[in-house]
């Protein structure tokens, strides 16, 4: 395994992240894994040295927490593991149980650290930007929690560079902790924050922890193929109407299969490889659920693309917008 600080901090995290929003309660999720069917998954990332692991209060409804809790104190050491969630999404009615409000970040803390069974997290995430909490609100209760002790470092997930440009001024004008991670959505069918979140973050010392870095698996298998239970659940249109699949796709998607034949690797290992090279990547979230999920991660570590294969790789892209907003 290789390691690297997570952008300009001193924390220092695996290149491959455990995410965990497939473990949960099975009856919410049809392709979730419980505790048995995720011990596989977390002793195989013991094992292979992967020491950074995300989840979220809303993964399972905080039952992907619950699960992450417990594999830590059965499979490895609090310390060994640098343990990230997140907050911002509703977890039950009431002033507390959404967004970012001072209310919300001191209550939502609190439940996260019960579930997980620890006195503190790593890295402690804003899942969106919330539009009706003053910034200011928001990056002062995050500092508090810093100055608690409940939480190490905070990090943000998924807005426009405009909003996270925002909230790390707001921080730092008032002497408060600022982000040092952004999690946000990067493949190569999804790009888009090359545009201005990827400049953003390097002038800022910030690391990039993508998600999705497989587009949901669509660049791990030749083009139109669904056999797994997820594939098979994930549409083809955002909640909006949007497409999520675009003509140009098919031509990315061949191009990972040629290569990958020709190099006699998975596609998901030249996949990753692309994300990887980017300098502003940290660590990209590897939603695992089978043990070959893991192991190609880990193996693309080791891949470099020559510049034939890139342009083969970028080249047929359509501009798109985000399927977060």
């Amino acid at each position: 395994m290789q390691y690297t600080r997570l952008g300009s901090s001193g924390l220092k995290v695996s290149r491959v992240a455990l995410g965990c929003m497939s473990f949960g309660d099975t009856s919410r999720m049809s392709w979730a894994l419980d505790d048995a069917g995720a011990e596989p998954i977390f002793r195989q990332a013991v094992d292979a040295g992967i020491t950074f692991w995300d989840t979220a209060n809303i993964y399972g409804h905080g039952t992907s927490e619950e699960i992450v809790g417990r594999a830590i104190t059965k499979y490895t050491r609090r310390d060994d593991v640098v343990l990230a969630t997140k907050l911002f999404s509703k977890m039950h009615e009431g002033p507390g149980g959404a967004g970012l409000s001072r209310k919300a970040v001191m209550e939502q803390i609190d439940a996260s650290l019960k579930r997980l069974g620890t006195d503190y997290v790593d890295l402690y995430q804003i899942h969106r930007f919330d539009p009706e909490t003053p910034v200011e609100e928001t990056m002062e209760a995050l500092h508090d929690l810093v100055r608690a002790g409940k939480v190490r470092y905070l990090g943000a997930s998924s807005m426009w560079a405009w909003q996270f440009a925002t909230m790390q001024h707001a921080a730092r004008t008032h002497g408060w902790t600022p982000f040092i991670s952004m999690q946000d959505q990067y493949s190569l069918l999804a790009r888009e924050e090359e545009r201005e979140m990827f400049g953003l973050l390097a002038d800022q010392g910030v690391g990039s922890i993508p998600w999705s870095p497989l587009a949901g698996g669509r660049v791990a298998r030749p083009w139109g193929q669904k056999d797994t239970v997820r594939a098979k659940a994930n549409p083809d249109v955002d909640m909006f109407g949007r497409p999520l699949v675009f003509d140009s796709d098919q031509a990315i998607v061949d191009a990972v299969a040629q290569i990958a034949e020709a190099r006699g690797i998975s596609m998901a290992q030249i996949a990753l490889a692309w994300v990887l090279k980017n300098p502003v990547v940290s660590a990209p979230i590897v939603g695992a659920t089978k043990s070959h999920h893991l192991s190609d991660a880990v193996a693309a570590l080791d891949v470099t693309l020559t510049d034939d294969e890139i342009a083969a790789l970028e080249d047929p892209y359509t501009p798109r917008l985000p399927t977060y907003f």
